[in-house]
């Protein structure tokens, strides 16, 4: 029991009687005192337990311990590694960039030597060189200040002597008919080719011009509908001081229904802005014409026509989404009666140095068209012949039921002027039928007197007194026997 007491650790009991044993006493060996002093101090044996698990527990977390100390060192020099390299990317990003600054770096050329007379490009080198590590520049002087004198002004700069005064190289004047290399030095700017092209609608107007008119056509595909938008007229030529005129807008062949305008007052340069919608299908849109009657308008409302534009509405005029502004000059109404079989209009125009003949079909007026026929087209057939051979043949479009179509169609033929005194063009209107038939209306002639007389010699010998210009004239037509 003894041993087992000394086990559980010291006790205040213990202790006192082991003071008492070192004084001379002997200990107490009673069986009842142990008890108790095992009753007194019941706890310390329970503490012995606790503190000999935690002695196994430490035992046993030791090798942990050892075996996670050189992780934790790795993970050390990993960190220390990688700090070490941003710090020698930083300083090897510096370096770099200090070198780039010094190359592209603005740095002032030193001052040349003393020219000499020579002929030619020289080169020069400075003096001394400047406090930087760089190499001297050299440096060129241009060809314009080779022959000009050069003082020393200190050790390292030269100076243009003041005394000559250096003038600005002169350049020879712009010659448009020369090539473009003899025309300009190189290294200028040639300013011709930097114009804008002027608009000269509003400047230009030509002898005899009853007056101009601007707009814009739009066909909407999906809608259907024709959009018109009248701008304005200038230089109107009304029959009275003051000009009040309108403006009435058909789409041909349908001369029953029509737009008009306001009337302006006292202008003959009105402002209209005005907008104007038609409904039309788009299989018959290319077969319709638009046109524009401007009148004047007197005191007593009745209406004087000034003149008229017509505007054929072809595929070529609609394509595109953006608005385009067209100006036509007012053509006058024709006071001549209509001939027996109709009128026919055409431009001709001759250019003699490309050898071209060139016909413009504009429209025609009071055909008389075959009722018997159930199809009723009406187009142009022009025909170049030479010694009354056919050379070549070209057609306009055809228009459907009209008694005064028109077309506006151009043709172009080559013909050398050696042929101009034996050429002659034929125009002939003809109405289709069913099938591949076609039905003569009437026919015009113009040429040389060996071919043509009147009107139609005039037209021919106009022409050929004008080249390069558009001359227009009305024609009767002729009644042809058929083929």
């Amino acid at each position: 029991m003894s041993c087992s007491l000394w086990a559980l650790g010291p006790c205040p009991r213990r202790l006192s009687l082991q003071g008492r044993t070192r004084r001379g006493t002997a200990p107490c060996a009673c069986p009842t005192a142990l008890r108790q002093a095992l009753k007194a101090c019941p706890g310390r044996a329970v503490g012995a337990d606790r503190r000999g698990d935690l002695r196994k527990q430490t035992t046993a977390r030791a090798p942990t311990a050892d075996r996670s100390s050189p992780m934790t060192e790795q993970v050390a020099l990993v960190i220390g590694g990688i700090i070490a390299g941003l710090l020698l990317l930083i300083g090897v990003s510096c370096c770099l960039w200090k070198r780039i600054c010094a190359v592209f770096a603005y740095k002032e050329l030193p001052g040349t030597t003393a020219a000499s007379s020579g002929q030619g490009c020289k080169l020069y080198t400075p003096c001394a060189r400047t406090q930087s590590s760089r190499p001297s520049v050299p440096f060129v002087v241009p060809p314009s200040y080779q022959d000009q004198d050069w003082v020393l002004m200190n050790s390292r700069e030269w100076a243009q002597a003041p005394q000559d005064a250096c003038p600005a190289p002169e350049l020879p004047p712009y010659t448009p008919s020369g090539s473009l290399g003899d025309a300009c030095i190189v290294g200028t700017i040639n300013p011709e080719l930097y114009k804008f092209l002027e608009d000269n609608s509003e400047t230009d107007f030509p002898e005899g011009c009853l007056g101009r008119l601007w707009f814009s056509v739009e066909y909407q595909q999906e809608a259907e509908r024709l959009l018109v938008d009248l701008i304005k007229a200038q230089r109107l030529q009304a029959p009275s001081e003051t000009c009040s005129p309108l403006v009435k807008l058909h789409l041909l062949p349908d001369e029953r229904r029509f737009l008009q305008s306001r009337i302006k007052r006292k202008t003959a340069n009105p402002q209209f802005d005005e907008h104007f919608i038609f409904q039309v299908s788009s299989k018959s849109i290319t077969q319709r014409v638009l046109r524009f009657s401007v009148y004047h308008v007197d005191r007593q409302r009745k209406h004087q026509l000034l003149g008229q534009v017509f505007f054929p509405l072809k595929d070529e005029t609609l394509e595109g989404d953006c608005r385009r502004i067209i100006w036509r000059d007012l053509e006058a109404e024709s006071l001549e009666p209509p001939s027996e079989f109709g009128d026919l209009q055409f431009c001709l125009s001759y250019n003699d140095c490309l050898h071209r003949l060139t016909v413009v079909v504009l429209r025609a007026k009071g055909l008389r068209l075959q009722e018997d026929l159930s199809f009723v087209s009406v187009s142009v057939r022009v025909s170049l012949m030479n010694h009354n051979k056919f050379v070549k043949c070209k057609k306009t479009s055809a228009v459907l039921g009209s008694a005064n179509p028109v077309y506006s169609e151009t043709f172009s033929f080559q013909a050398c002027p050696t042929e101009l005194d034996t050429a002659s063009l034929s125009l002939t209107v003809l109405q289709s039928a069913e099938g591949d038939k076609s039905h003569q209306l009437g026919r015009v002639v113009v040429g040389p007197y060996m071919y043509a007389r009147g009107k139609q010699l005039a037209h021919w010998n106009e022409m050929l007194n004008k080249p390069k210009e558009l001359v227009k004239r009305w024609h009767a037509l002729c009644r042809t026997t058929e083929p």
